[in-house]
């Protein structure tokens, strides 16, 4: 069902500012930081054209790389695969270049202020994404125990819906200060944050998502707690998320992030390739019209096989075609577990604590597929009920959630035929893409008999299980109860006056290391943490104007539990 919570502002409507999803662990304004006058700092004219090993060319690479080079440093970017990471967009047969399969992230809140910075910055565009019961979505089905509604509105669903909808409510209500957090949130009140959420983080370390409905007396029932899992909130279902720590769910809610989503316009990967390609105007060091591109002749460096530390504290790199360069520091942005299996390291690459952070990082499994189709014939009406032919739709059958992709009614479009995560990604694994289309065209048969999608199918799907992806081994970082002290190790790494010296200059990035994992607005967030860390690191500072995350680290630091 559509979210009961309240939404945030569209990004582009500037009558309100949106809930920002910088907290609640650590509520910096990323988004303001962006955009000071100031810029994000400035190093000593000595350090200009350093080279710094950026090691993935995921979005949080080449942020990372973007905003190291308007520095004045020379970012060196390794990608064993193709610029974008999960931000993996795919073409289709047949299909214009806007029709695409969004292979990863497809949706963004505009609560990812940061990640919003960017994307206007590259001028890409963005729609409403069709959730389910979204104001752009026609119409939605949510079909479960063999049993069908067809809804255009919340309204029009069962009224056991709209009780669950209610028990969640109460329960965030009552157990969770939502509407306090929430309101301390949208006017940045970093105190008042700091002061309910540092009360819920020992409280709720050790909880479940389960556990924590459990122990509502709203969710009392086991078949409301059942519906809920199965249809959930904003986007769908979130029974795959049941065994993941209450923290990691009430960081999204919280701030937003399942609400009002946008798509980009031609496909997410535009990101990063535009990044690769923008010459900013504010740059230090480096002549007019410098860009990524520019300073790596077009393309990025292999991937890197070999990461060990050298004297005087640096960082030594050998890539997958045998070259070895040096480094005085480097950001590792990939996957993490790539550094326990595809990625030969020494042990002094990091304190013994942080290597148990990263091997107890606990990923989500997902997989999707689509098929590009002749048109949207899903807005053909029915002559009988007059409803749409078929709706968007959320079911306990196999698929999970089925996605409709596209409304000019003369030009091809996709269909997603099943986004699944954790337990329902796993089914599929096993099964061919050919075999997987099979089984999924029978389910929406039960669900709407009388519609024949395989005859408007004009290409070959495309598939994706992350777990099997080798340079990712799951789709993202989801903490399990009692894995707070894990992520704190792994976040805070940027600020490194704690660390012994030979364990400063090898920085971590990436969404697995941020809050707000399975987010793009966390790639975001831990890359501008990580071009502090080196700024810091090379002996430059930040405008007194515009203080940088580390400046304000004491101030704001995430809670520490005891050992």
């Amino acid at each position: 069902m559509t979210s009961a919570l309240p939404t945030a502002i569209h990004h582009d409507e500037p009558a309100g500012r949106p809930i920002t999803m910088f907290g609640p662990d650590f509520p910096f304004a990323y988004d303001d930081f962006l955009a000071h006058p100031a810029g994000l700092g400035a190093l000593p004219a000595e350090r200009h054209g350093t080279e710094v090993a950026v090691i993935g060319g995921g979005l949080s690479g080449i942020v990372t790389a973007y905003e190291l080079m308007k520095l004045g440093l020379r970012p060196v970017v390794y990608e064993i695969a193709e610029i974008g990471g999960r931000l993996r967009t795919v073409n289709l047969p047949g299909c214009p270049d806007d029709v695409v399969a969004e292979m990863g992230a497809m949706r963004f809140p505009p609560a990812s202020t940061a990640l919003f910075h960017y994307i206007d910055k590259v001028g890409l565009e963005t729609t409403p994404f069709p959730n389910p019961l979204a104001p752009g979505t026609p119409s939605t089905v949510v079909d479960l125990k063999g049993e069908s509604h067809y809804a255009r509105t919340a309204d029009e669903l069962p009224a056991v819906f709209g009780k669950v909808a209610a028990a969640w409510d109460s329960t965030l209500a009552e157990q969770a200060a939502f509407t306090e957090m929430q309101k301390a949130i949208r006017e940045r009140d970093t105190k008042t944050i700091k002061r309910l959420w540092n009360e819920l983080v020992p409280r709720l370390d050790d909880q479940t998502f389960y556990g924590f409905l459990c122990q509502s007396p709203a969710f009392a029932s086991f078949r409301d707690r059942e519906i809920f899992g199965q249809v959930g909130f904003g986007t769908g279902g979130w029974d795959t998320d049941f065994p993941n720590s209450i923290l990691e769910i009430l960081r999204v809610v919280y701030t937003g992030a399942d609400d009002e989503h946008r798509s980009i316009a031609g496909g997410s990967r535009q990101l990063p390739l535009r990044l690769w390609e923008h010459a900013p105007e504010d740059i230090a060091f480096w002549p007019a019209g410098t860009s990524l591109s520019s300073l790596h002749g077009g393309s990025p460096n292999p991937g890197v096989a070999r990461l060990h530390r050298t004297a005087p504290n640096n960082i030594t790199v050998t890539d997958t075609e045998g070259r070895i360069r040096t480094y005085p520091a480097a950001v590792f942005t990939a996957q993490s577990w790539m550094l326990l299996s595809k990625i030969e390291c020494d042990e002094a690459l990091f304190p013994i604590d942080h290597w148990t952070a990263i091997e107890r990082t606990h990923y989500m499994e997902s997989s999707k597929v689509f098929v590009p189709v002749d048109r949207p014939f899903w807005l053909d009406k029915d002559p009988v009920t007059g409803r749409d032919t078929m709706s968007m739709t959320l079911t306990d059958r196999m698929p999970r959630g089925t996605y409709l992709l596209g409304d000019d009614p003369d030009a091809p479009a996709v269909i997603c035929l099943s986004y699944t995560w954790a337990d329902d990604s796993l089914k599929w694994l096993p099964l061919s893409v050919s075999e997987r289309v099979e089984v999924m065209l029978q389910s929406l048969k039960e669900i709407y008999p009388g519609v024949d999608v395989r005859r408007h199918i004009i290409g070959d799907p495309v598939t994706v299980s992350w777990e099997a992806e080798p340079h990712f081994m799951g789709a993202f970082k989801a903490n399990l109860p009692g894995h707070y002290r894990y992520q704190h190790r792994l976040f805070t790494h940027f600020k490194q006056d704690r660390l012994e010296e030979r364990h400063r200059g090898l920085f971590l990035a990436g969404d697995d290391v941020s809050w707000t994992a399975g987010w793009a607005e966390g790639a975001v967030q831990t890359a501008l943490n990580a071009v502090w860390g080196v700024l810091n690191h090379f002996g430059g500072e930040t405008d007194p104007a515009n203080p940088g995350p580390g400046d304000v680290y004491d101030d704001i630091a995430p809670v520490e539990l005891p050992d």
